[in-house]
């Protein structure tokens, strides 16, 4: 099973993503939706690692053996949040019912002004709190993104919504350079969102218990932190079926105070409460799910270089910190999620 998730090549073409951006534009939702349905059986079919993936993690989350119907529906509810980003992204969100949980508490830490941490990850839809920035005016929202990765998807995203991809910090950029972006951000009183779940080749990781195993995480986001001395919130958007999603905002830390001897155990233990709250999110759905690779392989090299990373030089790369607005798509231009 694959388990560089970076290294998946891309599914789709160029022309199926202008056909699924077409039939959207000018057939709406419902036409648009049938279409996911040949798509769905074509990456079950065709994309054997992705597939292999998902079988393997819905038998942690559901507690039994998945089926292949699992499997189908696992990469179906996927395709249905990569379409809905082009709907949730033109201006006109109100075709869809959004539930939104916690963000009185995630108001009062941005109105504080001295700059947010929004962590998230690949479980839902982060499209889906990017239009917090609509629907709050007044809100500062940076999102942390790798524009090189799924460029073709990532340039209809960024047509639909240049205000949205205006405030975009490149994420591939060197780490001096995107740290200082972070911190210019966070001074300016911004909620800056990345997500924080996956691990790169060749970076620091600490393992925390999570459906059963023990799985890696990255370090860097949780060293930025601390580094920036910055309040984290968790974020998740979570797709309910049909038109229905539900955003889900948590209080998760106050501004990280961690002694130089101390840091390293107090960041592992964040990342094991972090672990903790994504797993409680994963059980209860478990078909937003969208590491599509070996979340659990453990890369024995990346954690024997945990005590030697310095916490207080900015990360060469805030491994995982890519939102779900430059993922691949599933029927609409690239096969494995970022």
């Amino acid at each position: 099973m694959t388990v560089d998730w970076k290294q998946r090549p891309e599914g789709g073409s160029r022309l199926g993503l202008a056909v699924i951006r077409a039939v959207a534009c000018h057939g709406g939702r419902p036409l648009a939706r049938l279409l996911l349905y040949p798509t769905t059986l074509y990456f079950l079919l065709r994309r054997g690692p992705e597939r292999r993936a998902s079988i393997a993690f819905l038998r942690r989350a559901l507690g039994r053996p998945a089926r292949l119907l699992d499997g189908a529906r696992h990469i179906h509810t996927f395709a249905s949040t990569i379409l809905d980003r082009l709907y949730l992204l033109d201006g006109k969100p109100g075709r869809f019912e959004v539930e939104v949980r916690g963000v009185e508490a995630l108001a009062a830490k941005v109105d504080e002004g001295r700059g947010v941490l929004l962590f998230g990850s690949h479980l839902g839809s982060f499209e889906a709190m990017r239009v917090l920035s609509r629907e709050r005016p007044g809100l500062k929202l940076r999102v942390v993104l790798d524009k090189a990765h799924s460029r073709a998807l990532t340039q209809v995203l960024d047509a639909l919504a240049p205000e949205i991809a205006a405030g975009v910090i490149d994420a591939g950029q060197d780490g001096p350079a995107l740290m200082l972006q972070i911190q210019q951000a966070a001074a300016e009183g911004a909620l800056v969102a990345l997500l924080v779940d996956r691990t790169l080749p060749g970076q620091p990781a600490v393992t925390a218990p999570f459906l059963g195993a023990p799985a890696p995480f990255p370090l860097a986001p949780w060293q930025m932190a601390a580094v920036l001395k910055l309040p984290v919130m968790l974020g998740f958007g979570l797709y309910r079926g049909g038109n229905r999603y539900s955003l889900e905002f948590e209080p998760f830390s106050d501004p990280i105070d961690a002694p130089r001897g101390r840091r390293e155990a107090v960041l592992a233990a964040l990342i094991r409460g972090y672990a903790a709250r994504l797993e409680h999110h994963a059980r209860l759905a478990p078909y937003n799910w969208f590491n599509f690779y070996d979340f659990w392989h453990v890369d024995q090299q990346q954690l024997r270089s945990v005590p030697q990373a310095s916490t207080d030089a900015p990360p060469s790369l805030l491994a995982g910190g890519v939102p779900a607005a430059g993922d691949g798509a599933v029927g609409v231009g690239a096969g494995q999620p970022r």
